[in-house]
């Protein structure tokens, strides 16, 4: 399963640690380093030694070892805690570096209990190293004293500050990815329901185009081959063999919906071809005169089927509504697309009053193509239909 996006965290957590340990070596490690510079060797050396100890674990711990057992951050913190004592031992006093290394204790801590007690040992430290150096009889609340209590209070009141934002804005991160999720669900769901009502319609598409014209063609023929059976035998066995190709047609349609055929039902050719076909096979049905200008013209499968499927649909309105004794279909390829136009001299029709599944589903399968379709009709005056597909792209 693929793993949600996450926040940029990953990216801004990293880079402020990294800034924090440069402020801490600058700020923290090198002034004091500098401070021994010219102190005897008694001073500077172990002030120097415990500080590359405390540069040292703080490097293996946090950077080069994160995740070993024994260099865990936490024993860094008391290895830090007992260096601030020792060096506010041994340069009489710390408070500047605890001040500087207190963001390691909250950073460092999974909790905000434990960073206040680490912090407050180390501070603790702090005051006794410098109470230690000065004796038991000197001031207690020197400088170094003051400044290390009141760092370490303003430390918790920041650190407690800080780990109150972070915790609102972790639950709202929470909250808004709880909120994407759920919302990425119910657009798929959406996504799926959508997918669902367009195969439907576009089953009920073809079904009208191909299967119940083809039921309708041959109840027509089934009637007239009735009608002739006792007077002219010859015309109803014609009637008969007609029936029989409309079947074979219509089961080989209904392959193709269920899923057992090519896609498209429609035999490869050329559409001049194949519109033929579907001209004579109408004139044989109806007895209706075909004129027809079909010259050969290139287009891929997609647009060769919706040709035939609007042939199709206009035939079969022709035939149920229209009562036209002649039809005029012209094939003819323009500059930008393919048209396919089909005139008759029927009954004619009001268009705005034409709401039929017929057109509707012309229509869309053009425009799932780039094409459009135009209807031009009058009662009594027959019935123009346009269709043009975009050829190259053209839209």
């Amino acid at each position: 399963m693929n793993q949600r996006p996450q926040p940029d965290t990953a990216l801004t957590v990293p880079s402020l640690h990294r800034w924090n340990a440069v402020f801490w070596v600058l700020l923290g490690v090198v002034p004091p380093a500098l401070a021994v510079a010219d102190a005897p060797g008694t001073t500077r050396y172990p002030v120097l030694g415990l500080l590359a100890v405390l540069a040292l674990s703080y490097g293996a711990a946090v950077g080069l070892f994160p995740g070993n057992p024994a260099l865990r951050p936490r024993s860094y913190l008391c290895v830090l805690v007992v260096g601030l004592g020792a060096m506010s031992y041994l340069l009489d006093g710390s408070a500047a570096l605890f001040v500087v290394t207190l963001p390691h204790f909250w950073i460092y801590t999974t909790s905000a209990r434990g960073a206040i007690a680490l912090s407050g040992v180390a501070a603790a430290g702090v005051v006794t190293g410098n109470v230690v150096r000065q004796g038991w009889d000197g001031e207690f609340f020197t400088g170094n004293v003051i400044f290390t209590l009141i760092g370490y209070a303003a430390g918790v009141l920041i650190g407690l500050g800080v780990r109150h934002i972070t915790e609102d804005a972790d639950e709202r991160a929470r909250r808004l990815s709880a909120e994407l999720e759920e919302a990425r669900l119910r657009l798929i769901e959406a996504h799926h329901r959508q997918g669902a009502a367009d195969e439907r319609e576009r089953l009920a598409r073809e079904i009208h185009d191909t299967l119940a014209q083809g039921f309708a063609s041959v109840i027509v023929l089934a009637e007239a081959a009735r009608s002739a059976l006792e007077t002219d035998p010859g015309r109803s066995g014609k009637h008969l063999l007609a029936i029989e190709n409309t079947a074979r047609e219509n089961l080989a349609e209904a392959r193709v919906l269920v899923g057992s055929a090519p896609r498209g039902g429609v035999a490869a050719g050329s559409v001049a071809d194949t519109l033929r076909r579907t001209l004579r096979r109408f004139t044989e049905d109806t007895g209706t005169g075909v004129t027809a200008e079909l010259p050969d013209v290139t287009c891929d499968q997609q647009t060769r089927i919706a040709l035939l499927r609007c042939t199709q649909e206009s035939l079969a309105n022709i035939r149920k509504h229209a009562a036209a004794s002649t039809v005029e279909v012209v094939l003819t390829a323009q500059p930008y697309g393919i048209e396919l136009e089909i005139t008759d001299d029927g009954a004619g029709f009001v268009t705005e009053d034409s709401h039929g599944f017929g057109l509707h589903g012309m229509r869309k399968r053009l425009a799932e193509l780039g094409g459009e379709l135009t209807v031009t009709s009058s009662v009594g005056d027959g019935t123009r239909v346009l269709a043009m597909i975009p050829t190259d792209g053209q839209g």
